[in-house]
C-alpha cells in the first residue's frame, strides 16, 4: 500500500483518523500500532513476523542496558548493547545481503552454490537503523529507555515513515509517544504538507518517471547521446520528486498525528559542491551515519590518512545500506572519493569558480552517480555511461529525441523549476502582498491545496505507473 493509491487515501486513512481520535487519548498509540501493522502486513504479512523479532529484540535489549547502568555494570551493558545489535544486523544481514554473499563467492570461486532468493522485507533498512538508534541512544544515555512495549512499537512501525523514512531518533519523538497533544492547527499542517507531498509524487515524479522508462526500453547501443542525458535527467528528477513527496507526506501525516518528524530533504539540486550535496540530500542518514558511525571512529579529529579511511567507511556503508550489488558499492565509494577529493585536493579552487560553474559540476557528477544507482548491475550502468558520451556512435540526437523534447517541454520546465526555490519565493511575494487579507490566503490556499488534490486523483485514477522507488531499499 502506497501512500498515493486511492486504496490508502480514501480507505485506509480515514479509518486510522476516525479510530484515533474516537478512542480516549491513552489508547492512541495502540491505535497507531494496530494500524502500522494493518499497513505493513497488506504488502508482505509473512514479515509480520520478523517486524514483531525485530521490535521484541532491541526492546529487549534496551531494557537490558539500562539495567545493566542502572546496577553500575558498564561492561554488562556494553554486552548488552553488542548483542542486540548483532541481532538487528543479522536480521538486516541475512534477509539484505545473503544472495549477494552468496553470488560473489559463487563469481569468484565458481562453486555455484544455491541462491536463497529471499523476498527482501519492505522498509528492512530503514527499521533497522531506528531500532538500532534506540539501543544505543540508551547506552548513551541520550534517550530514556522505553518500558511500554506497545509505545515502543509504535516507535518503531509508524506507518507514516515506516517504509522509506525519515530515519526517526527515538529520543526525537520520546516525549511525543509518552504524551502529545493533538491540535486542529497540527492536524491542518500536516494535511496541507501532506497534499503538497502527493502533488510532488504524482504529478511530477510519476510522469517524470514514465519518461524515463521510454528512455531506458530503448536499445542502449543505438540511443543518442542526447536521449541518453534526456533519459537520465528524467531519473534525477524522478528520484527527488519521488523520495522528497513521500518524506513530505510523511512528515505530514506525522503532524496529523501529533508527532514532529526531521525534514530530509533541503533542495539538493541547488547545491555547488557534493559536499553541500550531501548535506541536503536524505539528511536523516546522513545524520545517523555522523552519529552512529563517522564520529564514533574519530570524526575528522585525526590525521588526514585516518580521516580518509572514515570518510570511506562511511560512504561504502552507505552503498551498501541502499541495496546488495556492486553498482552500490561502487556507488558509495564513488561519493566517498568525491567528498575526499573535494576536502583535500581541489575543493579551495572550487570554490573560486562562479556560481553557475559549481553548480554544473555537482549536478554534472550527480548524475552521474545516478547512472551507477539505477540499474541492476556494473555491465548496464557502464553501457548507459558509454552512451551518454557517445560511445556507441549513435550521434548526438534523432528524431525521437526531438519528439521527447517536444513532447516533455513543460514537463521538464515544472521539474526544473520544483527543485529551486522559485515556488516558494513565488509563494512569498504573494503572502506580502496579500497577507494582511486573511480572507485572500485562506481562499487562496485552499484553491491551491484543492487542485493539488484534484489533479492527483484525476492522474490516479487514469494512469497505472505509480511506483515508490525507495520501497526497494
Amino acid at each position: 500500500m502506497v501512500f498515493s493509491s486511492l486504496l490508502f487515501l480514501f480507505r485506509f486513512l480515514p479509518a486510522v483518523l476516525l479510530c484515533y481520535y474516537l478512542v480516549p487519548r491513552p489508547l492512541r498509540n495502540f491505535v497507531l500500532f494496530l494500524f502500522s501493522m494493518i499497513f505493513y502486513a497488506w504488502g508482505e504479512p509473512v514479515y509480520i513476523i520478523l517486524m514483531i523479532v525485530s521490535i521484541l529484540v532491541s526492546y529487549a535489549g534496551g531494557i537490558a542496558v539500562d539495567a545493566m547502568k542502572r546496577a553500575d555494570r558498564p561492561a554488562a551493558a556494553k554486552t548488552a548493547l553488542i548483542v542486540s545489535l548483532a541481532a538487528s544486523l543479522s536480521l538486516l544481514a541475512f534477509f539484505k545481503y545473503a544472495d549477494f554473499a552468496i553470488d560473489t563467492v559463487n563469481m569468484l570461486t565458481g562453486a555455484g552454490f544455491q541462491l536463497l532468493n529471499l523476498a527482501l522485507p519492505i522498509g528492512i533498512s530503514f527499521y533497522t537503523f531506528q531500532t538500532m538508534s534506540y539501543t544505543i541512544d540508551v547506552y548513551r544515555g541520550d534517550a530514556r529507555v522505553q518500558k511500554n512495549l506497545i509505545s515502543y512499537g509504535t516507535y518503531v512501525v509508524m506507518f507514516p515513515q515506516l517504509i522509506a523514512g525519515p530515519i526517526v531518533r527515538y529520543k526525537t519523538i520520546d516525549e511525543k509517544l509518552r504524551s502529545r497533544q493533538e491540535s486542529v492547527e497540527e492536524f491542518a499542517l500536516g494535511a496541507q504538507r501532506f497534499l503538497i507531498g502527493l502533488g510532488k509524487k504524482v504529478l511530477l515524479a510519476n510522469n517524470a518517471g514514465e519518461l524515463w522508462e521510454t528512455v531506458s526500453a530503448m536499445t542502449v547501443s543505438e540511443m543518442p547521446a542526447l536521449t541518453a542525458w534526456l533519459g537520465l535527467a528524467a531519473y534525477t528528477m524522478q528520484i527527488y520528486f519521488d523520495f522528497s513527496a513521500y518524506s513530505d507526506m510523511a512528515i505530514g501525516l506525522g503532524h496529523m498525528f501529533g508527532f514532529a518528524f526531521p525534514e530530509n530533504f533541503n533542495y539538493p539540486y541547488i547545491s555547488k559542491s557534493i559536499t553541500e550535496f550531501w548535506r541536503r540530500w536524505h539528511i536523516s542518514l546522513s545524520t545517523w551515519f555522523r552519529e552512529y558511525v563517522y564520529i564514533p571512529l574519530g570524526g575528522n579529529r585525526v590525521s588526514v590518512g585516518r580521516h580518509i579511511m572514515n570518510l570511506m567507511i562511511v560512504w561504502l556503508l552507505t552503498g551498501i545500506w541502499h541495496g546488495a550489488s556492486w553498482n552500490f558499492v561502487l556507488w558509495g565509494a564513488y561519493y566517498g572519493v568525491l567528498l575526499v577529493a573535494e576536502k583535500y585536493i581541489f575543493g579551495k579552487y572550487l570554490e573560486r569558480l562562479p556560481s553557475i560553474l559549481r553548480h554544473m559540476y555537482c549536478m554534472l557528477f550527480v548524475m552521474l552517480g545516478w547512472d551507477l544507482f539505477v540499474f541492476g548491475s556494473l555491465s548496464e550502468s557502464m553501457a548507459y555511461m558509454r552512451a551518454l558520451f557517445g560511445g556507441f556512435g549513435a550521434g548526438v540526437l534523432n528524431t525521437q529525441t526531438v519528439y521527447l523534447l517536444c513532447n516533455n517541454f513543460v514537463l521538464l520546465i515544472c521539474l526544473i523549476l520544483g527543485c529551486t526555490r522559485a515556488p516558494k519565493r513565488l509563494g512569498e511575494r504573494f503572502c506580502a502582498r496579500f497577507g494582511a487579507d486573511n480572507r485572500v490566503m485562506t481562499a487562496a490556499r485552499t484553491l491551491l491545496l484543492a487542485g493539488i488534490f484534484l489533479l492527483s486523483l484525476a492522474w490516479l485514477v487514469d494512469a497505472s505507473y505509480n511506483p515508490f522507488l525507495y520501497f526497494r531499499f
